[in-house]
């Protein structure tokens, strides 16, 4: 078992979603944090992110930076999704390395996997068919970042590893018009149509594929017990294991939210990969499994945001 106790650990993308969902578990288990400012350090920049290694010394690292988006922002802006991604990474990896950081957690996403996978996904079946062509760019860097990791293990013998999530949902979540995720994306529409008494919410697509949702607070221990519990060259699956058709998942909403009109699917927009699942048995058989429900992780995701006013001055 790696130990973090007393360990200074780095937890790169505080400000997101994952990151700072990590670093409220961190902060709850007592342990060392360190986090670096956008207005002292750029990721993208080798020799800022070197200075600050330097100078804080980080012991572990835990990788949750990343630029992130749905279908329409990983269309419309490849270069940065594939580009920035590379640059964060690439980074804070190589320069873990020249610092002898004792542990990495490289986080990925199950968009690294093939359009056509076997369900449930396992971890083998990475590179074994084409990437769906929707976020393909942002599938590319993540599956560079994962081989880095190997790479570093295999070569220089680094203790880094990857861990691939499914979808994410919960606090800090980007709730944006266009380039947010399903969850957020379906919370908005529907609050937003409810207090302006619309008649019907408009969901992308045919609403048939089905997708994995997970809250955030799941993955923030599932990342902590790994950490401690796992060392391999494999990356290693994290995900509920079930999943919830696209339609099914708007009623939800729509009864959380408590919205009265009817859903409309627009059929003109796409739909992406039709079923996406992960095969968690690796980490199952570990010991852990995910705690949150659906609908109750769903609720919590939607009470934050009303309380922090994420959907303020909408109209």
């Amino acid at each position: 078992m790696f130990d973090l106790k007393n360990k200074k650990i780095f937890v790169a993308g505080h400000n997101g979603m994952v990151g700072s969902s990590i670093i409220n578990q961190l902060n709850s288990l007592n342990l060392k944090v360190l986090i670096a400012e956008k207005n002292e350090i750029d990721l993208t920049d080798f020799s800022l992110v070197n200075n600050w290694f330097e100078k804080n010394k980080p012991e572990v690292v835990v990788i949750a930076a990343a630029k992130v988006g749905g279908i329409h922002a990983n269309r419309s802006y490849p270069v940065q999704f594939l580009l920035d991604n590379l640059k964060i990474q690439n980074n804070l990896i190589e320069i873990s390395y020249k610092h002898d950081v004792k542990k990495l957690l490289f986080l990925g996403s199950s968009c690294i996997y093939p359009k056509n996978s076997p369900q449930p996904i396992k971890e083998d079946y990475l590179l074994t068919s084409p990437l769906e062509k929707t976020n393909e760019w942002y599938a590319l860097a993540k599956i560079s970042g994962l081989k880095l990791c190997q790479a570093y293990r295999k070569q220089y013998g680094c203790d880094f590893i990857s861990l691939m999530p499914t979808n994410l949902y919960g606090p800090n979540d980007n709730f944006h018009p266009i380039d947010s995720h399903v969850p957020a994306a379906l919370l908005r529409r529907f609050h937003i149509a409810k207090i302006n008494k619309h008649k019907s919410v408009e969901v992308w697509g045919t609403g048939k594929p089905k997708r994995e949702f997970m809250h955030v607070s799941d993955l923030a221990k599932a990342s902590i017990f790994l950490l401690e519990n796992y060392s391999s060259m494999s990356h290693i699956n994290v995900g509920t294991g079930k999943e919830i058709s696209i339609l099914e998942f708007a009623y939800l909403i729509k009864k959380i939210v408590g919205f009265e009109g009817n859903i409309i699917l627009d059929n003109t927009k796409p739909d992406g990969t039709y079923l996406k699942r992960l095969d968690t048995s690796k980490i199952n058989k570990m010991g852990w499994f995910p705690n949150i429900e659906l609908e109750k992780g769903l609720k919590m995701t939607y009470e934050w945001a009303i309380k922090n006013k994420v959907f303020e001055n909408e109209n």
